[in-house]
């Protein structure tokens, strides 16, 4: 028998979440239901999907294929569905990402060109919001479907990682550390930091304390351009993205890894409901397309 849409769906849902019951999370079924679906398509190829292992599962070499191929056919439904919408009915559909400036400039950059490259049919809006708390505010209003967001966020939102992005510390020129540069040395070091209370802020005092530094805070302040002049002008060190730094500063500062290296996951969030034709294409773009982000060597 052919497979059906749907369980094309569930065993794509399969190989991203490598688990059955994450898989039936991100596609609103039951477990019990997914479960039986990919089981039946087994049953009808005469082979094994997938190699259970524990609590999670892997896909067996037929597996692997057949999950290349559902994802082809996936997506030439979704552009036969694109077409429809954007010639059939004269209007395109609308998709709202919230997310900060910092991921706006550079994952939704990267993302939605490809994104609407393949689906005319939609309208992606972003709204940018200055901190984690405010991303979740909006999704669970429901003024954004989708935010993307540095993770982990709250448990009630839904998450699908999307990469890794190396996190390092930016330093003014001539500052005498080691490359890659040990945590312990954070301890009393001059510190650009966002401002007290502040989301980001939050977060970096309580990386402090599990590592037991404590920074000398040089300049506190929300806005980026301030970040940045406060290394440039030689007041102290933050704390960043790698691929942001190499944008933001050049030359004009010193880049260093940490050690050990220092990796933060970027994801998908959204509340725990059914999402639109549109989000579940947006999510299955931005995991073919994401670049990884590795640690320099």
């Amino acid at each position: 028998m052919t497979p059906t849409l749907a369980q094309l769906r569930y065993l794509v849902a399969v190989a991203d979440c490598r688990s059955i019951t994450g898989a039936a999370a991100s596609v609103f079924v039951a477990q019990s239901a997914l479960s039986r679906a990919v089981q039946a398509m087994e049953r009808d190829l005469g082979v094994d999907l997938l190699a259970r292992r524990g609590r999670g599962v892997d896909l067996t070499p037929e597996g692997s294929r057949v999950v290349r191929l559902a994802r082809t056919v996936l997506d030439a439904v979704e552009a036969i569905d694109d077409i429809g919408t954007a010639h059939g009915k004269g209007s395109r559909v609308p998709l709202t990402l919230v997310t900060t400036p910092t991921l706006a400039l550079d994952l939704a950059a990267c993302l939605i060109p490809g994104f609407t490259e393949r689906h005319p049919g939609v309208d992606v809006r972003i709204r940018q919001r200055d901190s984690r708390e405010h991303l979740v505010r909006e999704l669970m209003d429901g003024r954004a479907e989708l935010a993307l967001v540095d993770l982990p966020v709250d448990r009630e939102l839904s998450t699908h990682h999307i990469q890794e992005r190396e996190v390092v510390l930016i330093s003014p020129v001539g500052s005498r550390l080691p490359d890659p540069v040990p945590f312990r040395l954070l301890d009393g070091l001059p510190m650009v930091l966002p401002a007290p209370g502040a989301g980001r802020r939050t977060e970096l005092e309580a990386m402090f304390s599990c590592l037991g530094v404590r920074p000398a805070p040089a300049l506190e302040a929300d806005e980026r351009l301030a970040w940045v002049t406060g290394v440039t002008d030689g007041r102290g060190s933050l704390i960043w993205y790698r691929d942001v730094a190499l944008r933001a500063f050049g030359h004009r500062a010193e880049i260093r890894s940490f050690d050990p290296p220092l990796l933060r996951p970027v994801g998908i969030a959204h509340p725990r409901r059914p999402l639109s034709r549109a989000a579940r294409a947006f999510i299955a773009e931005a995991r073919r397309k994401a670049p990884v982000r590795e640690p320099a060597r």
